[in-house]
């Protein structure tokens, strides 16, 4: 009986042995498609070329741009490095002055004034004189640059006056006025005179005039022609004297060479003393009068020097430098 036993033990034993191996080799071929399927999969990913965008910096063009920057930057650092490689640098040429660009006779009269020099009064007009390189009529000019800053209410300066010897222009006055002023206005020289009339003129567009001159009670109807009189300078004002009550007064101040000054943004009053055919007496009158108009539109507020410089100069000629302390 147990010899009839011992088949049947080793048979169970086979069987409880078998058992796990075949759990083994289950797994086992699983285990080994999943490798293969990885590495499928990571070939796959290795071999496959990038996409490229139809536009924007992945396209083929973008990236064919990039690739000729990459190589132009390449060949410059390598034109850095190569010390056989010479790099000729040129120079900008050096920018001429006002009188190196100039015609020929302004450079002729630029070599009479000492530029480091300041001169008289005197002195100024007699070389003003002689260095106006034009044939016509010139206009002798100011330049003042004062201490000043416009964009103080107090300090915005603006003035008038009446040169001595004149503008040596010839004023077309015009005056805007009631009946009663119109006669009185045409008395003292006025070249136009009327209301209603001058009006239908200035509908028309027809300006032809210098100076405009109206009185007070007649300024509500010049209110829709400022923007064409406005921007010629033309519009009367009150500050300037052309509103007044008197336009006889006006007129004849206007024909005997009355003149406004005002700053610029930069501080600067520009201002014509006459003409060359003057002479130097003439001048000499309407620039001390210009001086003594500046001095006296000086605010309190402003304070050191008041003059800082003072140029005097011809319409096309060089500009010649005054000393300030002969203001």
């Amino acid at each position: 009986m147990a010899e009839a036993k011992k088949p049947a033990a080793k048979k169970a034993a086979t069987k409880k042995t078998t058992k796990p191996a075949k759990e083994v080799s289950a797994v086992v071929p699983v285990v080994e498609e999943v490798i293969v399927i990885e590495e499928i999969v990571t070939e796959e990913v290795v071999t496959e070329e990038p996409k490229k965008a139809k536009a924007g910096k992945r396209s083929e063009k973008g990236l064919k741009e990039a690739e000729e920057k990459q190589e132009k930057e390449d060949r410059k650092a390598g034109l850095s490095d190569d010390e056989d490689k010479v790099v000729h640098v040129v120079q900008a040429p050096k920018a001429r002055t006002h009188a190196e660009r100039a015609g020929k006779k302004y450079r002729e009269v630029y070599t009479l004034i000492e530029q480091e020099k300041e001169y008289t009064v005197a002195e100024a007009i007699e070389l003003a004189i002689k260095t106006s390189p034009v044939k016509f009529d010139a206009s002798v000019e100011l330049h003042v640059r004062l201490g000043v800053d416009p964009r103080q209410a107090d300090q915005n300066i603006r003035g008038m006056l009446v040169l001595p010897a004149g503008t040596g222009k010839k004023i077309r006055v015009a005056v805007f006025a009631d009946v009663d002023d119109i006669a009185a206005a045409k008395k003292a020289g006025a070249d136009i005179a009327g209301n209603e009339d001058f009006l239908a003129q200035l509908d028309k567009g027809v300006i032809d005039f210098d100076v405009l001159v109206a009185t007070p009670q007649m300024m509500p109807k010049l209110g829709k022609y400022a923007r064409a009189l406005g921007p010629k300078g033309l519009m009367p004002n009150p500050k300037s004297g052309t509103v007044t009550k008197d336009v006889a007064k006006a007129v004849a101040e206007a024909k005997a060479g009355r003149v406004e000054f005002r700053v610029d943004s930069s501080g600067i009053v520009h201002l014509a003393a006459g003409k060359v055919s003057f002479g130097a007496t003439k001048l000499a009158e309407n620039i001390s009068a210009v001086t003594k108009a500046l001095k006296a539109a000086k605010p309190a507020s402003v304070k050191g020097n008041y003059v800082k410089t003072f140029f005097i100069t011809t319409s096309m000629g060089p500009s010649i430098r005054i000393a300030v302390n002969e203001i």
